[in-house]
């Protein structure tokens, strides 16, 4: 583990080669999980004010859970989540052939909203958890995912380098530079 401005890292994230490969992979992280992404209170209501721009884009399936119970819900764990239908796939599923793609995503590019997804989509697989107030960043290295390791080998991209733009996004640039920067003095340490 390490720390970045009082952020606390597991080392995976600075060592792991990852990025993503849809070819391989078919978004599965997208239909497969015990429950739908985590959200922030703030992102539930977004997702419910960007509906109306994706849902053209949503199975019949979806609409019908979010006729029912709407965009998110709260989880058995108490957390909150996007809904999913029959316990698999998030209602924000657009499929495109076999390769699960995110519906808010795909609008997202084409300029019509400017809320890209969730948060913990954009990072994924690294995963958020707050232990005794304080945040800690840990990579979720689960088999669906192995395609993504593989591609990062080939193409030589750390996980933190390939999370860059969500990264960004949570903890802004200064932080994101500062990560670089430990884990280069981490590597020269070694």
């Amino acid at each position: 583990m390490f720390v970045v401005r009082d952020i606390l890292l597991s080392d995976d994230i600075a060592t792991v080669q990852f990025s993503c490969a849809l070819g391989s992979c078919f978004g599965a992280c997208c239909v497969q999980g015990d429950e739908g992404a985590p959200l922030t209170l703030a992102e539930c209501k977004t997702l419910e004010e960007v509906l109306p721009k994706v849902q053209h884009l949503l199975s019949a399936e979806a609409l019908e859970v979010i006729a029912t119970q709407g965009v998110w819900e709260k989880t058995d764990t108490g957390n909150l989540a996007t809904s999913c239908v029959n316990g698999g796939s998030c209602v924000f599923v657009h499929q495109e052939g076999k390769v699960s793609k995110c519906a808010i995503q795909q609008v997202y590019h084409q300029g019509k909203i400017d809320f890209e997804k969730p948060l913990s989509c954009h990072l994924y697989p690294i995963r958020i958890k707050n232990y005794a107030g304080h945040e800690v960043l840990n990579y979720e290295e689960i088999p669906i995912c192995a395609s993504g390791k593989l591609n990062g080998q080939k193409e030589g991209a750390l996980l933190y380098e390939y999370l860059k733009t969500p990264l960004i996004r949570k903890y802004g640039e200064d932080w994101y530079q500062s990560l670089v920067e430990t884990v280069k003095e981490l590597s020269e340490n070694r």
